[in-house]
């Protein structure tokens, strides 16, 4: 197999536009954008390189559930480009600084005012670091590269035509504008900013956008609401002091359009866009750092060079076409959140609104913690390990700037969202220690998490009082149960870290509070259940129902499951190994049709199992614990090759900025986190023949770890036997320091089960954290 690193601009053009040169296709080749845009996936299909700020992407409409990145598969119109997105999310935010080309009279408006350029799918192209497609009529070619911070348009007009660059600062997606402002500072430079609420409360983005050639003309005008339709009323640039200008002119308002008029263009017309939180100067010098001149070309191939180094961290051998740009799309997903929320220099905006120099490490926002914990960070450790002492010193920030001194929940622009429940930072913070991070302040990361553990919002006083949750009648979607198991499970964490820092009391009470989970199990009926104040459990009680006063986006099937920190101690409550492998078979089987959901993310269903939502992510591993792990064998097999594939709509549920990736990135290679901080691995069935491991010698022992399926096939699922470093292994599991430490892992697959593999309980995946 040629080596997947490619290290030369020429080399990735040339495999671009002439695959037939390659033997096989590189990972940049084999990722495909469009997968997710379709269907429940809610990704988008544009421009940005790894964890960069900056998303330059189409959109094709502005709200609806369907469109939280904005782009949905199914639209027929293009309303702009713009700069920053979310990817696979369930809600809407950002589209910030849009840009529209139009030409001729550009009579091709909505009903609300706006351009619609109409497009089809057969015109676009879309791969990592690069999208074009081709709009409406006259026909305008658009292409669109990023780096971290800036986006880089280029624009092929028809001939013999007036043509225009439309600004919209006015705007986002599901957000609206608080206030928003330009200023022409030449003939090929606008600058401006736009502040925005949302789903992100408080939010602004700085620009700086520069043309290759000079505009002839430039017109402002600002939207105003009415009851019936939207006004465009024409605005007049000004000085600083209010009066006409001829040289710098500035325009402000609510919500503020300008046009860029050319005339006699000839040749393409590039556009440049930086972008800071912090100020227009900010975005002036990350426009200048990163894309000092106008090669586009350079740009898409530094693009592509970026995404191939990432995506080539993983060389998988598969005959599978459909497989391979399965995985390397999903690897793709993982690495676009979270996002950098600083400007090059390394100052960024914080929680608390003020600007901050750099403190010496790269500031993260769009953390999806409800979603990522479980698999993403995890994945990441091994892949990225440069950027994890980031990700924890970015939530310290947080922390610290937060007037509510908590760590992030969901942050998002420089906001606390209060997306989902749980504290789950904690995780990711205590994983990341237990791995032997250590560019961090370990003293104050643990009493950040013990603070937020120990707060009275979101019931966790009444969590602390009673030992759970109690559900209430009154209090419509408090998911009591939900909150309980999670908040038991940070609490498992926070145990960890405390014990490893010596601080033996802390850990003595967190790890009573983790047993928590034991509190809203009901062995009469083998769920986890709602549980009133009082003791007495909720009722009527139906396990397929979702009850939003007990249930985050889940019912009693998903979450009863959720306690990967003691799964030995659930099979017991459960009734014992063969009654918990009985339950779960029953999961799997069950009617799905008797599904009452209420929400829209309960999507993906196997029986009652419904892997497009994430709290039963970990569920098939769990046949490992009980002394069945041909059964884990067989059903993720089932998910990956039933709920995921390379089509549009090849995934069966929101993305989630990377956790449904994720999963399918762990399982393709045969392992998973089930406890996500513990640094144990539990085996699966590889749906891949072979995977490497390219690890970073600056944080793992290892260079390479090598994953081996013998004899693999659609019906050879089954494990019949497996060596580590040429060693027999019976076990189950690998640790976080055995993968970490390079070697090889080779599995003999089979097309029967082998019952006598990884059954016995010393195989089994250990109920406590193992050493890294």
């Amino acid at each position: 197999m040629p080596t997947v690193r490619v290290g030369a601009a020429v080399a990735l053009l040339l495999f671009a536009f002439c695959p037939c040169l390659a033997d096989e296709p590189t990972p940049w080749q084999s990722a495909r954008p469009m997968i997710g845009t379709g269907g429940f996936g809610h990704t988008y299909p544009g421009a940005t390189v790894p964890f960069g700020m900056v998303q330059l992407s189409p959109d094709t409409r502005l709200g609806t559930w369907e469109g939280c990145s904005g782009y949905c598969h199914d639209d027929t119109a293009i309303l702009g480009f713009s700069h920053t997105h979310l990817s696979g999310t369930g809600c809407l935010d950002l589209g910030d600084v849009r840009v529209i080309p139009l030409a001729g009279d550009a009579d091709t408006f909505d009903t609300a005012g706006y351009p619609r350029l109409p497009f089809s799918h057969s015109d676009e192209t879309a791969r990592p670091g690069y999208y074009s497609v081709l709009l409406g009529e006259p026909r305008i070619k658009a292409e669109l590269t990023a780096t971290a911070h800036a986006g880089f348009h280029r624009y092929t007009f028809p001939a013999g035509q007036p043509v225009s660059l439309l600004i919209d600062v006015d705007r986002g997606i599901g957000n609206h504008t608080v206030a928003s402002g330009a200023t022409i500072e030449s003939d090929r430079r606008i600058v401006g900013y736009r502040q925005s609420r949302g789903w992100a409360d408080d939010k602004t983005f700085y620009f700086a956008a520069e043309f290759s050639r000079p505009f002839d003309r430039v017109t402002a005008r600002e939207r105003q609401r009415t009851e019936e339709k939207n006004v465009f009323k024409p605005l007049t640039f000004t000085q600083a002091g209010g009066k006409a200008a001829n040289g710098h002119r500035e325009v402000s308002g609510e919500c503020v359009l300008l046009r860029a008029r050319f005339q006699n263009v000839s040749e393409p017309i590039l556009v440049k866009v930086g972008l800071s939180a912090v100020s227009v100067e900010a975005a002036r010098k990350n426009l200048a750092a990163e894309i000092p001149g106008w090669d586009f070309a350079g740009t898409v191939a530094a693009a592509e060079r970026s995404w191939n180094d990432l995506l080539g961290r993983i060389e998988i051998k598969t005959s599978d076409q459909a497989v391979r740009e399965t995985f390397y799309t999903s690897l793709y997903h993982v690495a676009m959140a979270p996002t950098l929320f600083n400007d090059a220099d390394g100052g960024y905006c914080g929680l608390d609104h003020a600007d901050h120099p750099d403190g010496g490490f790269q500031n993260y926002s769009t953390f999806s913690l409800w979603d990522t914990f479980r698999a993403e960070h995890p994945l990441l450790t091994i892949l990225q390990p440069h950027r994890v002492d980031d990700f924890v010193n970015s939530m310290l920030a947080h922390q610290r700037q937060f007037d509510q001194h908590l760590l992030p929940l969901w942050s998002l622009a420089g906001n606390e969202t209060w997306c989902m429940i749980g504290n789950h930072s904690i995780p990711v913070i205590v994983d990341a220690y237990l791995k032997g991070f250590r560019g961090f302040d370990a003293e104050a990361a643990y009493q950040a998490i013990r603070a937020t553990s120990m707060q009275d919002r979101s019931f966790l006083g009444e969590y602390r009082r009673l030992g759970y949750v109690p559900s209430d009648k009154k209090n419509r979607k408090k998911q009591s149960v939900s909150r309980t198991l999670e908040y038991g499970y940070d609490d498992w964490c926070v145990a960890q870290m405390a014990r490893a820092l010596g601080k033996t009391e802390d850990a003595k009470l967190f790890e009573r509070r983790a047993q928590a989970y034991r509190n809203v199990i009901d062995p009469s009926v083998g769920f986890a259940r709602g549980r009133l104040a009082d003791g007495q459990w909720r009722a009527p009680f139906e396990p397929n129902v979702l009850v939003w006063d007990d249930y985050t986006e889940a019912t009693a099937w998903n979450y009863t499951w959720f306690v990967p920190h003691d799964v030995p101690g659930l099979i017991g409550l459960l009734g014992g190994d063969a009654a918990c492998i009985a339950k779960l078979d029953r999961m799997f089987q069950e009617d799905s049709r008797m599904a009452v959901t209420g929400s829209p993310d309960l999507t993906g269903l196997i029986g009652q199992y419904v892997h497009g939502n994430e709290p039963c992510h970990h569920v098939a591993y769990l046949y490992c614990y009980a002394g069945a792990p041909w059964k884990t064998q067989a059903r993720v097999r089932q998910i990956m090759t039933t709920l995921y594939n390379n089509r549009v709509d090849g995934m069966c549920g929101n993305d989630d900025c990377g956790q449904m990736s994720a999963w399918y990135v762990f399982s393709a290679l045969g392992l998973y986190p089930v406890n996500p901080s513990s640094s144990v691995y539990v085996l699966g069935s590889p749906l891949v023949d072979q995977a490497t491991i390219h690890l970073d010698p600056k944080f793992h022992k290892g260079r390479t770890f090598t994953m081996v399926a013998e004899n693999n096939s659609p019906k050879n699922v089954y494990i019949q036997s497996a060596l580590l470093n040429g060693k027999p292994l019976q076990r189950c599991w690998l640790s976080h320091a055995e993968i970490t430490g390079g070697g090889q892992l080779v599995l003999r697959m089979g097309p029967e089960p082998n019952m006598a593999w990884g059954q016995r309980p010393e195989d089994r995946p250990p109920a406590t954290a193992v050493k890294p």
